[in-house]
């Protein structure tokens, strides 16, 4: 029985049709849900794959695209984010894997989907490998893929620059954040302007007093929106 499979049958077996409805409309989700809470779904992921072993990063990755492009219900990707987690997959964070990440927040598009990739997948590698992280980065922002000038543009890369070092901690390289926030400053896209809040409103919690000077110096620049969330601890 492949993962995929061994997955579907428990998520079946904990399935609730109306919480399913309730997701699904929640979500604005074209994909279906099994109606399984996020705590159930992270018990099946971790049961599933306790046994799991991969020699090597393309068996893993193997694994995840299987799942992740033969799910049928949304839990069904949930559960190929959660196997980009597990601790046998920590060898293989590395740039190696950013085709697979690009991959899964172009498709995802939708925050669930994108922003724990983008914030403990893509960040983690950011952080281990800055030298070949920066440009990549720097060209998500702007909404770029990795390759060249004909590869098309994507909001949810230019997110998850916004988002990669929302867990830097007082190691947030404050020039990189404003850099990858630049090109969507003026950008009227929600999920844009709150992802700028929000980065920013990380960043606050270990030097504050600059997040204020770049909310002040930028004030015009900035939506309401993220100014509230920059300054929501203020």
């Amino acid at each position: 029985m492949t993962l995929l499979a061994s997955l579907r049958v428990e998520l079946i077996a904990a399935s609730d049709p109306d919480r399913a409805a309730q997701q699904q409309a929640y979500m604005k989700s074209e994909m279906p849900y099994h109606g399984v809470t996020a705590p159930k779904v992270a018990a099946i992921c971790k049961e599933v794959f306790a046994p799991l072993a991969f020699a090597k990063r393309e068996a893993w990755e193997k694994e995840v695209r299987a799942i992740w492009d033969g799910a049928k219900l949304r839990e069904e990707r949930y559960c190929a984010i959660a196997l980009t987690g597990i601790k046998q997959a920590r060898p293989f964070q590395t740039p190696q894997a950013m085709p697979l990440y690009e991959k899964m927040i172009v498709e995802g598009a939708w925050w669930d989907l994108v922003d724990e990739i983008a914030t403990n997948r893509v960040g983690a590698i950011f952080r281990a490998y800055p030298k070949p992280m920066r440009p990549m980065m720097l060209r998500w922002a702007k909404g770029k893929a990795s390759r060249g000038p004909s590869d098309r543009e994507d909001m949810w890369k230019a997110r998850t620059a916004i988002l990669v070092q929302c867990r830097s901690r007082e190691e947030t390289d404050a020039k990189f954040l404003y850099a990858c926030i630049e090109p969507s400053i003026a950008s009227k896209e929600f999920f844009l302007r709150k992802a700028i809040g929000w980065a920013l409103r990380e960043y606050a919690h270990y030097d504050m007093a600059e997040v204020k000077r770049y909310v002040k110096k930028n004030e015009a620049r900035l939506s309401g929106l993220s100014k509230r969330e920059a300054l929501k601890h203020a």
